[in-house]
């Protein structure tokens, strides 16, 4: 372990000397207060035309909701998508609960729970799609090979240091979300209760199993689930940047999977097999909230299974590919 601790100083500095890392930082800064003002003057509308009333605001929804089923110009799919959300605003209407109360923290929960399938795979992909290709086409990884240190822990340096900077960029994403939003909002809300296991079946919601969870708590569940999400992502990127001599190339091909994957999560509810696909499989957070899979059949175990078995494999490939290959010519 001792001869790889400075191979990872060494690969730390490289990427902070990038810059990469403060490029995402940057991007959080500029980004979060809008969504905060977007939210800020949304909740100032719906405070006026409901007179402060949360209350009658969900009940708005219950019942524009309800009023939409009956249409025919709604497909099939969408009904159950609103049947289900109708049950569960009636279940915390029932328990006089607030789901979007303003504040600091409810709205670091939504704003993470947003940004797991998208938005955090590419600012890791800005650390982990470069890691291998980036010195493969500067030519440095000739220089690092030629050292008496065995491939696989030069390899496996990066490759730590990769899940270091992806963890400090979900703790990152996190701090700027609350301090921001807090700023608009309070720093508050960290013991409001959170209703979780909401159990589907079809368009029916079972409640049987629901239960009341302080925000807080609810926060820590979700970011594990951020970060289990986040170390597959860069661990596929990680991969392909082993196996691709191009930083651009490999930016482009995990770009184009994690784009197909939002689109395929709309649309793969008739086409079964996808749901063995890591791209539909990202948004873990959402087994939590109760909302309905993209296909029938997934649960939180049958996707951390699948995301476990992409990132192992993803792993394997890399140090095979790496340790093998000739790189020095």
């Amino acid at each position: 372990m001792s001869s790889i601790l400075p191979l990872i100083k060494n690969e730390c500095i490289k990427i902070i000397k990038k810059k990469r890392f403060y490029v995402v930082l940057l991007i959080l800064l500029i980004l979060v207060p809008i969504f905060t003002y977007a939210q800020m003057k949304s909740s100032e509308l719906s405070r006026d035309k409901f007179n402060g009333d949360w209350r009658l605001e969900l009940q708005q929804q219950i019942t524009d909701n309800q009023n939409s089923l009956g249409s025919n110009r709604i497909p099939e799919e969408w009904k159950k998508y609103r049947l289900i959300f109708v049950q569960q605003l009636q279940y915390y209407l029932d328990h006089n609960v607030n789901p979007k109360e303003p504040n600091g923290v409810t709205f670091t929960r939504e704003f993470m729970d947003n940004s797991i399938s998208l938005f955090i795979p590419l600012l890791i992909m800005a650390i982990a799609s470069d890691i291998v290709s980036g010195e493969r086409t500067t030519g440095t990884i000739k220089m690092l090979l030629t050292r008496p240190v065995k491939r696989w822990k030069v390899l496996l340096s990066k490759m730590i240091t990769m899940i270091m900077f992806v963890s400090l960029i979900i703790l990152s994403t996190f701090a700027i979300s609350y301090l921001i939003s807090g700023a608009f909002f309070g720093y508050v809300g960290f013991n409001m209760p959170v209703f979780t296991g909401f159990q589907i079946s079809g368009s029916n919601v079972d409640m049987s199993a629901v239960h009341a969870v302080p925000q807080w708590e609810y926060l820590l569940m979700q970011c594990g689930l951020i970060w289990f999400v986040a170390v597959t992502v860069a661990l596929l990127a990680f991969m392909v940047s082993v196996l691709v001599k191009s930083t651009a190339a490999s930016i482009v091909v995990m770009m184009a999977a994690l784009i197909a994957g939002t689109i395929l999560t709309n649309m793969a509810s008739a086409w079964t097999s996808a749901k063995y696909l890591f791209m539909v499989n990202l948004q873990l957070t959402s087994y939590l909230a109760g909302t309905p899979a993209p296909i029938e059949g997934m649960n939180l175990n049958f996707s951390l299974i699948v995301l476990g078995i992409w990132a192992l494999v993803s792993v394997i490939v890399s140090f095979t590919v790496f340790t093998k290959r000739d790189i020095l010519n």
